[in-house]
């Protein structure tokens, strides 16, 4: 069902950044790198939104070991998180990833 913005899903705002902060912000899912766009790039908030997702996916990969058996799902699940992300973010979109975007906004991060 297409909402009032006719994009078909409701986490998915459509949001034009320029290039460069849209390359910037599909680094951000990329492992440590999304430090870089936390902390240096604080003037953007569309790379920001992208860089808070990226954090948490980045300490969830970190403390996976504690999920023992289900370490290499909980990997394999933020790497396709990771690419969702960067896809939503090279087309300049804010897009909450699931569940970890509820907890940041609920948060504060």
């Amino acid at each position: 069902m297409a909402n009032s913005n006719g994009s078909r899903n409701p986490r998915s705002i459509p949001m034009a950044g320029s290039e460069n902060d849209r390359y910037t912000a599909a680094l951000c899912y990329v492992w440590i790198v999304c430090l870089y766009g936390l902390l240096f790039r604080k003037n953007s908030s569309f790379i920001q939104f992208h860089a808070k997702q990226g954090v948490v996916l980045f300490i969830i990969e970190i403390l996976s070991p504690i999920f023992l058996f289900f370490a290499p799902l909980v990997i394999i699940l933020c790497v396709i998180l990771s690419i969702l992300g960067i896809r939503a973010a090279l087309a300049g979109k804010y897009w909450s990833l699931p569940f970890i975007g509820d907890v940041i906004k609920k948060t504060g991060i």
